[in-house]
């Protein structure tokens, strides 16, 4: 599993870490029934205190997204689809409620704000990495 993590971004490590699993779930990068790394192998994989993956994990099961199976580790729960998709539409629908919110605030009118949101959904064209991929500059080396 492909992870970033950025510990200079003003969300927690282990916040970053749930998101991302559950974005993977959404997308259908990790499938119901797929094991997670275990929290050894991802603490050093990522060079992350292994708390913080316990701790991401942790949330991750008590957001019904993760389920322990006896013996083998945790792996993506039957529900977990549905579940991360919602949960991944209230992330974005909050962040761009603080956003519109901002720009409300700062006197511009729903036209103006709408043109902005135009103007940057036409200018991305669709042409975002996707979490399972890495982007295009890590492909290049840059």
């Amino acid at each position: 599993m492909f992870f970033t993590i950025d510990p200079n971004n003003g969300v927690a490590i282990y916040d970053q870490i749930v998101r991302q699993v559950k974005y993977a779930i959404a997308e259908g990068s990790l499938r119901p029934g797929q094991l997670l790394p275990s929290v050894r192998a991802l603490s050093q994989e990522l060079t992350i205190n292994p708390n913080t993956i316990q701790r991401a994990y942790l949330q991750l099961q008590a957001d019904g997204a993760i389920e322990p199976l006896r013996g083998r580790g945790l792996a993506v729960r039957a529900e977990a689809t549905r579940l991360c998709v919602e949960a991944r539409r209230d992330l974005i629908a909050q962040r761009l409620r603080s956003v519109l919110s901002e720009a409300l605030h700062a006197g511009f009118s729903n036209a103006e704000v709408k043109r902005i949101v135009g103007e940057q959904l036409t200018e991305l064209q669709g042409n975002v990495p996707s979490i399972s991929a890495p982007s295009p500059l890590d492909a290049t080396g840059s």
